[in-house]
């Protein structure tokens, strides 16, 4: 309905001294922020495959979304136009914790692959989207033939916690070439460093453009230090990476 950011208030999950920078983040992104009227789209919910289809596979590429201001309707946007076999996906939206559970629950009803929130220890495989879970970063890490999720609690990263460029940084580690990278609208340069990571190893990297971002900070960054392979509006972003993962 046009609500820019959500904050926490001091003495639950955040200090004063942590509200402080994050509410300075969130002003600067009201201030510019580019809002557009949203509509759910029509249409029966979308069929997933059973779970039972799901667990004796394993996926060889990761799909890594990233997002922060404005990003909630623009990972939406994708995982409604992503197929239900697209590869093991990791999703990182800047959000508090409870919030990324009913973001979660949100992103499984519109999608054909099921999305629910990470709790460290699962298996990325096809048709699966895991939500980094707010308060936690979200490290994917090779186990044998398989992508692991693990949450990890070190200090936030651009005042974040989930970081962006934290579970990048570990996708283009574990994954390399084999990874699509997907960094989306938001406020600031979280995503950036990490996104130039996984280019470097041999990973694809999508960068949402500035016409259709709500503010173009995350994908600026991205774009000035090299990182974007290519740079598209957000309609064309699912289309694409549907076809990178087809074409092996």
């Amino acid at each position: 309905l046009g609500a820019v950011e959500v904050l926490s208030k001091p003495g639950s999950q955040f200090s004063v001294e942590e509200l402080g920078p994050r509410l300075g983040q969130a002003i600067r992104a009201a201030a510019t922020a580019r809002m557009r009227r949203h509509t759910a789209p029509a249409g029966a919910a979308p069929g997933k495959l059973p779970i039972s289809s799901l667990l004796g596979h394993t996926t060889d590429k990761v799909l890594a979304i990233g997002g922060s201001t404005g990003g909630t309707e623009a990972i939406g946007e994708i995982m409604r136009r992503l197929p239900g076999g697209t590869p093991g996906t990791i999703i990182v939206q800047h959000m508090p914790p409870l919030f990324t559970t009913s973001f979660a629950k949100r992103l499984d009803s519109l999608s054909a692959m099921r999305v629910v929130e990470a709790r460290g220890g699962e298996d990325l495989l096809p048709g699966m989207a895991f939500v980094a879970p707010g308060g936690s970063h979200v490290v994917v890490q090779r186990s044998g033939a398989k992508f692991r999720l693990r949450l990890d609690q070190r200090p936030q990263v651009h005042f974040q916690r989930p970081a962006v460029d934290i579970t990048f940084a570990s996708v283009a580690e574990a994954a390399g070439a084999s990874a699509v990278g997907v960094l989306l609208t938001g406020m600031g340069v979280d995503g950036a460093a990490g996104l130039l990571a996984m280019r470097r190893a041999g990973a694809h990297t999508l960068v949402q453009d500035e016409a259709t971002s709500v503010v173009y900070g995350m994908p600026r960054a991205a774009v000035e230090c090299g990182a974007a392979v290519e740079v598209l509006g957000l309609e064309r972003i699912a289309g694409r990476v549907s076809q990178l993962f087809a074409r092996g």
